[in-house]
């Protein structure tokens, strides 16, 4: 006999999900088994007992675990387990980090961990869903301090109409991408990827998502009511008011608003560093509050910068509500690459480089989706420490470089060309120089210019903004910000990153502070980015590069594609590569062949890849009597010369056949390695032999 545990059953778009409670990890705060389909992941939370010493924030940890037994495989390589979390795992515990973190208390110092464990796949259930709702389930139940449930919904389109929560394939083949979780009232999280969709479908989406979202916390309301643990008691972190009355004696609120008042980050950085000397040295005496003094002081600015956007309409670097920072965009300014543009705007600059290769450097993945197997446009995004003016070692790409990379990358797929259009594997790299707010929209914009800079015949450009926001003590009291920079990002409460062209939609990515959004701000958030991407297009990128370029850079590979029959790919591969290895090494190209008998010859030198072709052509289409071929002499023996016009195709030109005149030794005329032009004058077919002349052969 099992454990007596409680199981909550409800449906969603015509699927069971249930979720058992109390069945296993009882040793967590708190445990969901949940079950969609045949898809199961086991979500728990777990907190520490006591804060963690020293910290200033909320340490809280998603992890989102593939395990490959559940799509029935063994991990490749030596050690056969799973290595380091997949660039699909990071993307959906941020996902899963993002709505939630804001939700817990802002004075909980406590570690927490959420983690997410995949045990079985259906692919008509997307386990990255249920991964998401596990986790609030997990953690509404739990004794860890809540301000929940929330949940979340994926919404998919094809042909035109949504699909509530839709299966791998159809998340993978259509239109839309979109996850939007929420509380009871207020949408809390959006993240999508879209297919140029127009605003106003891209808000209908959000809200179709939201209304199922309501009806799955009434679910998680139930559970909680029936079993759900009380919220156990914590030690609150907050700054003493006390702390703050005193700090506003030494430093005047006005004074504050001078010192963050400028739009040149270094200058406002020094005033808030002396401002910080005052403070340390007018508590030296007071352990305690000493202690609390960079959180006191970085609540004081955001109270400051909030007060003067919210109230009086200024921003710190005094621009306009809706006013973008200078402008400034070009290309090529990496020489030798494929590709490179530079994008500024204010005090983020991002140089971003394209490079193009043969399809065969497409990037596997392995993981949970039997859907996607490879991935030929990659997008990775870096942010070094000289960027803010930090040192720090440099540890590899962590969450926040790959989810930006992942962004921009979204941004623009649905604009690159097909591999049947244009025949390479796309890489791109944005490299921060600079940084001072929305460093991923400016690799949106930097990526567009040098994919066309690169010569790749995208359908069309590609631009990304961020909006932020100051809220008040109500619904109707706020300020939307176009184009946040750095301190209004720290300071506000929303992060809300919108690209497209200008038809539509491409990538959405919002994160906030607060707890959920109202339909008039999403809507007003969406509308400004539009009217900023067209801003940007318009005014920046376009004068820099208006198109792609015609063709690819002189220092890019050339790709020329050919169609040969199926049947003809073994003649072509030859026995166990030795044909087609023939080819690269006389040739120098680089060939790949799939199994519809689609040939892409790739090289940087046009003569080399003309005679791969050629060498191709030869070797699966007859010969033709009659007709001038190119070939070299591979043996002279005393009756004439073999000639190889391409693989396992030799034919011999009889001495006789040489030259007009008598020939006494075949060498008076052709030596091994001369290449000749000949004339096919006879076939045999049933012995297999092949007659040529150099004599009748057309002169070329």
């Amino acid at each position: 006999m099992g454990k007596e545990f409680k199981r909550y059953s409800m449906e969603i778009a015509g699927r069971t999900l249930s979720v058992d409670i109390g069945r296993v990890a009882a040793q967590a705060n708190g445990a969901a088994f949940m079950h969609y389909g045949d898809t199961t992941v086991l979500s728990t939370i777990t907190a520490s007992e006591k804060p963690r010493d020293g910290i200033d924030f909320f340490p809280l940890s998603v992890e989102y675990e593939e395990k490959l037994y559940a799509v029935g495989k063994i991990p490749g390589g030596f050690n056969k387990r799973e290595g380091k979390a997949s660039e699909n795992a990071v993307l959906t515990s941020r996902v899963i980090d993002r709505p939630m973190r804001p939700l817990f208390p802002k004075d909980y110092r406590n570690d927490v961990t959420l983690n997410n464990l995949v045990t079985s796949v259906d692919p008509e259930c997307r386990p990255e869903l249920v991964a998401m709702l596990g986790s609030a389930i997990a953690t509404a139940i739990s004794d860890v301090p809540f301000c929940g449930p929330c949940a979340m919904t994926q919404i998919g389109m094809i042909d035109g109409e949504f699909i509530v929560n839709p299966s791998q394939k159809q998340w993978a083949e259509g239109d839309l991408k979109l996850t939007v979780a929420s509380t009871s009232t207020k949408v809390i999280m959006i993240e999508a990827g879209a297919n140029e969709l127009p605003e106003a479908k891209m808000i209908e989406a959000i809200y179709l998502a939201h209304d199922v979202n309501l009806s799955i916390i009434q679910f998680i309301n139930k559970m909680v009511e029936e079993v759900g643990k009380p919220k156990h008691e914590y030690v609150s972190c907050a700054v003493p008011e006390e702390l703050f009355a005193a700090m506003k004696e030494i430093v005047t609120p006005e004074e504050m608003e001078t010192a963050v008042f400028t739009d040149e980050k270094q200058v406002r950085e020094e005033n808030i560093r002396q401002i910080s000397e005052k403070f340390e040295e007018a508590f030296a005496d007071n352990e305690e509050w000493l202690a609390l003094i960079p959180e006191a002081l970085y609540q004081y600015q955001k109270k400051t910068v909030r007060k003067m956007i919210l109230k009086d309409h200024k921003r710190p670097d005094g621009r306009a509500i809706n006013q973008i920072r200078p402008l400034a965009a070009e290309t090529d300014i990496i020489p030798r690459v494929h590709g490179s543009a530079m994008f500024t705007r204010g005090q983020t600059q991002i140089c971003n480089i394209t490079t193009l290769a043969p399809l065969s450097e497409i990037q596997k993945v392995d993981g949970l989706d039997e859907n996607v197997v490879s991935k030929r446009y990659m997008h990775h995004y870096n942010f070094p420490s000289y960027s803010v003016g930090e040192t720090k070692v440099s540890r590899g790409p962590g969450r926040r470089e790959i989810g930006h990379g992942a962004l921009a990358e979204r941004a623009l797929l649905p604009v690159l060309p097909s591999p049947e259009e244009f025949p390479y594997a796309i890489r791109t790299v944005s490299e921060t120089f600079e940084s001072n707010g929305s460093t991923s929209m400016a690799s949106t914009c930097a990526s567009c210019m040098s994919l066309m800079a690169a010569g790749v015949p995208i359908k069309k450009m590609v631009a990304g903004i961020s909006c932020g926001l100051v809220t008040g003590d109500t619904d109707d009291d706020y300020i939307v910000l176009t184009d946040i920079q750095g301190l209004e990002d720290f300071f506000g409460d929303m992060d809300f990153k919108v690209t497209g062209t200008k038809d539509g939609i491409t990538a959405i990515q919002m994160d906030i502070k607060i707890h959920g959004l109202t339909r008039a701000i999403v809507e007003e958030a969406i509308a400004r980015t539009r009217e900023a991407r067209f801003f940007i297009m318009d005014t920046c990128m376009a004068p820099a590069i208006a198109a792609p370029r015609q063709t690819v850079n002189q220092y890019a590979p050339k790709i020329v594609q050919i169609k040969i029959d199926p049947e003809k790919i073994g003649e072509v591969i030859g026995q166990r590569g030795k044909t087609i290895n023939t080819i690269i090494e006389e040739t120098g190209v680089k060939i790949d062949i799939d199994d519809e008998g689609h040939i892409s010859v790739c090289g940087v030198d046009q003569e080399g890849m003309d005679k791969a072709i050629n060498m191709i052509h030869m070797i699966v289409e007859p010969l033709e009597v009659g007709k001038n071929y190119r070939g070299k002499v591979v043996k002279v023996i005393d009756c004439g010369a073999i000639v190889s016009l391409a693989p396992n195709k030799d034919g011999l030109i009889h001495i006789s056949k040489l030259s007009d005149r008598r020939v006494e030794r075949v060498e008076e005329v052709v030596n091994v390695g001369d290449e000749v032009v000949v004339k096919v004058i006879k076939i045999d077919e049933r012995a297999g032999r092949i007659s040529l002349s150099l004599r009748d052969a057309d002169a070329e």
